[in-house]
């Protein structure tokens, strides 16, 4: 089996909610993360809907700021960039991190914020999966090297090369978000992981192996998850809720009934997190629902993550 990573979403939005907008704590976070143990740092993407630091140009800084850890997107929305440029941007950071660079991509949650954000950029949201499909094919195409072409519904250009190329041959893995049918079809077809966050290790159980059943490829599978702890259950479960609903302006109820969310004691969350490890997870992107995401970091590498190291091992 392979090993189980950890890796530690750093705090972009979180910060911006509370009127600080310090990218060089964050990148003092993602080197502690990496002095802590864990396997990675990832930052989000949300210009509009839920502003943050942009994802990418701080990645560039962390790169620069650590040795070790791999570094990722949780999740870029490319429907929301042209595919040169971005394919540009993400081979100058697999640069800057000699290959460290995962590029986590998803189409944008349908919700009326989301929808918003794509008409403040002008972007049709009803085709914005198509966008992404085409932007990851025409990325692969151009992280060549060569002089390409391509034609789709969405993007069209003759004769392009790019410079530099990635750091990795063929360019940095692309994971995918999402979970159902359509969205595991589309993980199947064009991806190198998967990284959705159901809330039941069961239904990850089940459509982990629907990937692996019908995917040519190997695809990583992983899990972006969401903890609250404290050594009083309930206490945790009020922040959670504080966090959860300042975070993605919707109740604590119905993001639990779509997302992987857990309030309790760091034994506990260890606990739960094994349950997706036994399920299939082989990658943990953890986002920390805390004010103080520095406690909050050392907390969960002193108390969680070495239960997670023991149990990967048993």
């Amino acid at each position: 089996m392979a090993k189980l990573a950890v890796g530690y979403l750093l705090p972009t939005r979180d910060q911006a909610v509370l009127g600080e907008h310090e990218p060089g704590r964050l990148v003092a976070q993602a080197r502690r993360a990496e002095e802590l143990g864990l396997d990675s740092v990832w930052a989000g993407d949300s210009p509009v809907t839920r502003p943050r630091a942009d994802p990418l140009l701080l990645l560039a800084a962390v790169a620069q700021a650590t040795e070790r850890v791999t570094l990722g997107t949780a999740v870029l929305l490319p429907a929301l960039r042209h595919p040169i440029l971005l394919a540009h941007q993400l081979a100058t950071l697999d640069r800057l991190a000699a290959g460290r660079l995962i590029a986590g991509m998803g189409g944008g949650f349908p919700n009326p914020n989301t929808r918003a954000q794509f008409a403040a950029l002008g972007v049709g949201f009803a085709r914005r999966v198509s966008r992404l499909e085409e932007s990851v094919e025409a990325m692969r195409r151009l992280w060549s090297g060569e002089a390409v072409s391509y034609q789709g519904e969405h993007f069209a250009f003759t004769d392009v090369r790019l410079a530099p190329t990635p750091f990795r041959p063929g360019g940095p893995p692309i994971w995918l978000a999402g979970s159902g049918g359509p969205a595991l079809r589309r993980v199947t077809r064009l991806a190198d992981g998967w990284l959705p966050y159901p809330p039941e290790a069961a239904t990850y159980a089940e459509q982990r192996e629907a990937v692996e059943r019908t995917s040519a490829r190997s695809i990583t599978p992983a899990l972006y998850a969401t903890l609250c702890l404290d050594e009083e259950p309930e206490k945790a479960r009020h922040r959670l809720r504080t966090s959860i609903e300042r975070y993605y302006n919707a109740p604590l109820e119905f993001v639990a009934s779509i997302q992987a969310v857990f309030a309790g004691t760091a034994g506990q969350a260890a606990d739960w997190l094994t349950g997706y490890a036994a399920a299939g997870a082989r990658h943990l992107v953890i986002r920390l629902a805390t004010d103080d995401h520095d406690a909050g970091l050392a907390e969960f590498a002193d108390q969680v993550l070495p239960r997670l190291r023991e149990e990967a091992h048993r």
